[in-house]
């Protein structure tokens, strides 16, 4: 048996169970997925860097290991401890793999190459992973689509002009490709979520807290946290067991569990009171027709379920979420680099540091404030509720030319009217699915519509996890979208 990157290509799990039962060599695995990278990938924009010695090095590994555990009658406790062992699984530019390119989509860092690995990374490396690269990234993570300054921008396969959603576009449009099965995102505003709902597969931004960012990076705002792309909700709640876990000297501290997500994932949550916010809070913005027959699609779904839903109103006004600016743009201007690199930066990067070096640490700790009194009220008001449904955007995956704009203030407003819901959950820190529900021909060709599963209370990912597997079971989902053109 030899890997696909066809229509009926396996997902993480499946991988992992062939490779374990001698259906696919690793190292075999290692080469298909370089080849797809470099071709599939290259028409996406998927990967920011292939890494082929680094991949087929860790193939070598694994084939060593797998032979280990068979002479000594230990593959049964392989799986149990591994079940990503030789899985390919990238890894972010936004994320240091020692040795290796990180460049973060900017050409202030074209050639910068990692000089340690980021405590997330080691974690998908000792899992016994294949890294196959660096996934798209726009600089430094700040817009909701990947058009980097170092590399191709990332495109969904569903049709390549239109984007595959940003930060994690690059991860997005390598698993919905299916060059790999699973991989590594992160979500500072949506970045996970966003790229999912672009490219019709399915991503997790986990709890505030629950995966470590240390040892060598920080909370910061508590706004961004790593999380997981797949095409399968299970998949991704391996991902999730993967990276969930404290380090020292965390500022937030995660829910602790003592079974994984996979195993809730596949059990039904029982009946759930669901709240069903189709107002944009970010922004005023229309929603596309077909984003809300995705919504009433999942609506239908949760009624089969024995779920039942409720209308609710918006908890905050675009105008109240203003507050949230100060911290994203703080954070835009705390990048350390020299004077003579900000002419190197894009017009969005640019004009988010100016704006964050508008404002004192008055106005920081101002902001802190309103983002906490919104999070405040946001949580009174789903407090009677387990789930919150909404559209993950407000249209489908948009054309790179309506959101990269020439002025930074007009790119921010046209980026939060395309993505109005996704940042409340950074804003409050609970979880997040984008699930792709919901398929329409949309000027002839086919797109992806996503809804996402928003938590209500700290700690809700296996409920989430649980409530998405079972709108999988329910209403499948196209797995490989095959890059089209029109």
């Amino acid at each position: 048996m030899t890997p696909s990157h066809g229509a009926d290509a396996l997902g993480a799990l499946e991988t992992g169970t062939a490779i374990r039962d001698g259906e696919i060599d690793p190292r075999e695995l290692a080469e298909g997925a370089l080849d797809a990278a470099r071709g599939i990938g290259g028409v996406v924009g998927a990967f920011a860097h292939v890494l082929d010695d680094l991949t087929r090095d860790q193939a070598r590994a694994v084939s060593d290991q797998l032979a280990e555990a068979r002479r000594t009658g230990q593959l049964e406790e392989l799986a149990r401890r591994f079940p990503l062992l030789g899985v390919p699984m990238p890894i972010k530019d936004l994320t240091q793999v020692a040795g290796q390119p990180f460049e973060a989509g900017s050409a202030t860092m074209a050639g910068n190459i990692a000089s340690v690995t980021d405590g997330v990374a080691q974690k998908i490396l000792d899992a016994g992973t294949l890294t196959i690269g660096k996934t798209s990234t726009p600089e430094f993570g700040m817009p909701c689509y990947t058009e980097p300054a170092t590399g191709a921008p990332a495109r969904t396969p569903w049709d390549v002009r239109r984007t595959a959603g940003g930060s994690s576009g690059g991860a997005a449009a390598a698993v919905a490709s299916g060059i790999v099965p699973i991989a590594h995102g992160s979500d500072g505003g949506g970045s996970v979520r966003i790229p999912a709902a672009c490219c019709g597969v399915v991503g997790i931004k986990p709890t505030r807290g629950l995966v470590s960012p240390g040892p060598y990076s920080s909370e910061g705002m508590g706004l961004a946290t790593d999380g997981v792309l797949a095409r399968s909700v299970r998949d991704v709640a391996a991902g999730l067991d993967l990276l969930a876990g404290p380090r020292p000297g965390d500022f937030f501290s995660g829910p602790s569990r003592s079974d994984s997500y996979r195993e809730a994932a596949g059990r039904a949550p029982g009946p759930l009171r669901i709240a069903v916010l189709r107002e944009p809070l970010a922004a005023e913005t229309e929603v596309h027709p077909a984003a809300l027959r995705g919504l009433e699609r999942a609506i239908d779904l949760l009624h089969g379920l024995g779920h039942e839903t409720t209308p609710i109103g918006a908890p905050f006004t675009p105008q109240e979420w203003s507050s949230f600016m100060p911290l994203w743009t703080v954070g835009a201007a705390s990048i350390p680099l020299a004077p003579e690199q900000e002419d190197e930066l894009l017009e969005l990067t640019r004009w988010l540091r100016e704006r964050g070096r508008s404002y004192s640490g008055v106005d920081l700790a101002g902001a802190l404030q309103g983002v906490q009194s919104i999070a405040r009220r946001t949580g009174e008001q789903f407090a009677p509720f387990d789930v919150v449904l909404t559209p993950t955007l407000s249209g489908p995956p948009a054309y790179p030319e309506d959101l990269q704009l020439a002025d930074g203030a007009a790119d921010f407003d046209a980026q939060c009217a395309f993505t109005p819901w996704t940042s409340t959950w950074n804003m409050i820190g609970n979880a997040a699915i984008s699930v792709p529900l919901h398929r329409e021909e949309i000027d002839g060709t086919e797109l992806p519509f996503g809804v996402q599963l928003g938590a209500t209370r700290p700690g809700q990912d296996a409920l989430l996890l649980a409530l998405a597997a079972q709108l999988e079971a329910q209403d499948p989902w196209p797995l490989v979208r095959e890059p089209a053109t029109a």
